[in-house]
């Protein structure tokens, strides 16, 4: 027979009602202890902060008046941000000393010193006023490019409140069958460094035609149009170049990239776009791939500007809204747009400042052009080089390397030897009003009179670009390298463009320029490789966060990113009906 038994009671043995005070149940003990309310949204802070000076939230929390001046840097924090729910709320569990706060004074009274550089109220006037005025029309891009940088306390850009929503798509999307295997943040891989010795060519490939050094003299007076011209210049990936296969047979290396994708992953702490690396271990071989069509194959504009170019807002599928409504053109300023502009003016001036009649060729022929090909071939050079990534003598890991080279220059010497090996590259100007210019001069009448100016707005709104490009350079062994300036004939219309100047520099020294540490690159590709070593055979992919300073390394199927050709070839001579479906 089931038995009842009663829960236990405590009795008040004071008599009342209700329990008592001293035998408070269990799940009762933290009833009236004070707590911070906070919301999801609201950033976590600090548990304590020692270096708040303006003790307003120990005054308040006493009931003492705030004596400190509302329009001073009290007033103006106020303003520059909103208030957080529950801020403020943490001072329940603070003890104060009222007597103590309330009767202490301060000796010292005497008054501070003006600021200087401030905004003031009234008419300015004199020399400063005139200077402050100029240098905040003067600095576009720079320090700030409003108008009201004075007023308000610390205002930093228009409409920064906003910015902090506009999140970016990865580059691929995360299959729910990939596992997570590392994840690195961009200030531990700006900390590592590999000094390298100088690079060992294999073999050469491939024809260059001697660069027109007709183009080093033009100007914003003596502008030039560019024009298209229809060359074949080949992007293979890492595995499918036969050269590698065939070095891979004779076990020439242990790492095998080109100098494409090795130019991000040694410049990724710069990078601010999303991008992913392929990673292929077979046996005791590593391969840096990358997938066709994804960010390798365009060249990106104004990635590090404060405001850099946006893409709109793709429609929300599950919004009835965004159904109905009708997709536009996109803007030629977008993102995407800006970045095809740029790859296609990257091209075409890499092909149109060359002399055709004059070629010099490498020890082979070009190995990607079949015979069946009849479009001719643009000028570059294929060099194939070992660069050794042992830290002590005893240790083989080499890497090879394909790297690129796009011109030579007449009367250097041998270009099949590597002397006066050239690389052309351009930057491209669009709409110096639009969104995402990051503050840039109007080239046609700075370029001239002040090229210092314009070359360091790119190199603060591009400096990823300029950072893989100069890297690019000295991985292949480049004597100089060639930057065009282009811009649009006409800022509304992206399909003319106009050279307005050419820039030499030598690798090395752009690369010290821009504060591009070949060292370090070389310490992350070395971190990644002893990385992905250690794992077992398969494919891997190293994914950039599209918006966080962090890359991660998944662990993916085989059959990820294989096309259905591909898949063909894999099946071919087997009966189609014992084929996989």
């Amino acid at each position: 027979m089931a038995s009842f038994s009663l829960p236990p009671i405590h009795d008040n043995p004071d008599g009342g009602w209700g329990p008592s005070p001293s035998n408070i149940p269990e799940k009762f003990k933290f009833k009236d202890i004070p707590y911070a309310p906070y919301s999801k949204s609201d950033k976590l802070g600090r548990f304590a902060d020692w270096n708040d000076t303006t003790s307003e939230n120990r005054q308040t929390a006493v009931g003492l008046p705030n004596t400190r001046d509302t329009r001073g840097a009290t007033g103006r924090s106020k303003r520059e941000g909103a208030q957080a729910f529950g801020s403020g709320a943490a001072s329940a569990f603070a003890y104060f000393h009222v007597e103590d706060e309330s009767s202490f004074s301060l000796v010292d009274n005497k008054a501070a010193p003006p600021r200087r550089g401030g905004f003031t109220r009234g008419r300015a006037s004199g020399r400063g006023a005139i200077a402050a005025r100029g240098a905040q029309r003067g600095a576009r891009g720079g320090v700030s490019n409003s108008r009201g940088t004075g007023q308000r306390g610390a205002r930093r850009g228009w409409r920064d409140w906003e910015k902090t929503n506009r999140t970016r798509e990865s580059s691929v999307a995360i299959s729910p069958q990939w596992t997570m295997l590392e994840e690195i943040e961009f200030h531990r891989l700006a900390k590592l460094k590999l000094d390298v010795d100088d690079a060992e060519d294999i073999d050469t490939y491939g024809r260059v035609f001697a660069y027109d050094k007709s183009y080093d003299r033009v100007t914003t007076k003596t502008e030039r149009p560019l024009q298209l011209v229809d060359r074949i210049k080949y992007n293979t990936t890492t595995s499918d170049d036969p050269v590698i296969q065939q070095l891979v047979a004779k076990n020439t290396a242990t790492v095998y990239a080109t100098d494409v994708i090795l130019s991000v992953l040694m410049c990724a702490p710069r990078s601010v776009y999303p991008w992913d690396i392929v990673i292929l271990r077979e046996g005791n071989n590593l391969f840096f791939d990358k997938r066709d069509g994804g960010p390798f194959d365009t060249v990106t504009v104004n990635e590090n500007a404060s405001d850099p170019p946006q893409d709109p807002t793709p429609p929300n599928p599950n919004s009835p809204a965004d159904k109905a409504a009708v997709l536009d053109a996109p803007s030629i300023n977008s993102a995407t747009s800006l970045s095809l502009e740029a790859t296609y003016i990257n091209q075409n001036f890499g092909f149109q400042s060359v002399q055709e009649n004059v070629t010099a060729d490498f020890a082979n022929p070009n190995p990607f052009y079949g015979p069946e090909e009849t479009e001719p071939l643009a000028s570059c050079g294929y060099r194939y080089r070992i660069f050794d990534l042992g830290v002590t003598e005893d240790e083989d890991l080499k890497i090879c390397v394909r790297t690129e080279v796009d011109a030579y220059v007449l009367g250097a010497g041998n270009p099949a030897q590597g002397h006066g090996l050239v690389t052309i590259r351009a930057l491209n100007e669009f709409d110096p009003r639009a969104q995402g210019a990051g503050g840039a001069q109007d080239w046609r009448s700075k370029l001239d009179s002040q090229r210092g100016a314009v070359v360091a707005t790119e190199m603060k709104n591009n400096s990823c670009k300029l950072a893989k490009w100069a890297v690019q350079s000295v991985l292949t062994g480049a004597d100089l390298m060639k930057i065009g300036y282009i811009s649009r004939v006409n800022p509304k219309d992206n399909t003319r463009h106009i050279i307005l100047s050419t820039a030499s520099m030598r690798p090395t020294d752009f690369a010290s320029q821009l504060n591009v540490s070949v060292s370090n690159g070389w310490g992350i590709v070395r971190t990644i490789t002893d990385l992905c070593m250690k794992m077992p055979e398969g494919k891997y992919v190293l994914v950039k966060d599209p918006n966080k300073s962090v890359i991660r390394l998944y662990s993916v199927p085989m059959t990820t990113f294989v096309t259905e050709d591909e898949e063909g070839e894999a099946f071919e001579g087997e009966d189609p009906e014992s084929a996989p479906q």
